[in-house]
């Protein structure tokens, strides 16, 4: 009998012993649950997110707008340039062809005589 009593004595102590080591252990911290993301938050996060979305296009599209507009602008000086050069070129040429000396040359060429009685003296 007092094998048997040892053995149900040590089932005993086991069974104790079992129920009493998960009590022994140091409690592991509770881990946070996190709440789920509700819709209103979702619906933030979408529009925040499509706002963003919005403003970098516009941002861009107007970047795009004024490198266009000044690029348009540096073409139109370079013209406004060359045709100041040629307006220039074209002074010159007036003036070289206005000579009165020339005139007189290309007047006799076509036969014309100067008639004294027939000039009048315009001043400005």
């Amino acid at each position: 009998m007092s094998n048997l009593a040892v053995k149900v004595n040590q089932r005993a102590q086991e069974q104790t012993t079992r129920q009493s080591q998960p009590q022994s252990q140091p409690k592991a911290m509770p881990v946070k649950r996190r709440l789920p993301i509700t819709l209103g938050e979702k619906v933030l996060i979408v529009l925040f997110v499509l706002g963003l979305a919005a403003a970098s296009i516009h941002l861009i599209a107007n970047s795009v707008a004024s490198y266009k507009a000044s690029m348009d602008i540096q073409k139109l000086e370079a013209q406004v340039d060359a045709q100041g050069k040629t307006n220039a070129d074209l002074q010159i040429q007036v003036k070289e062809l206005s000579n009165y000396e020339r005139i007189w040359e290309r007047a006799k060429e076509l036969g014309l005589t100067l008639n004294k009685n027939n000039v009048k003296v315009v001043q400005d």
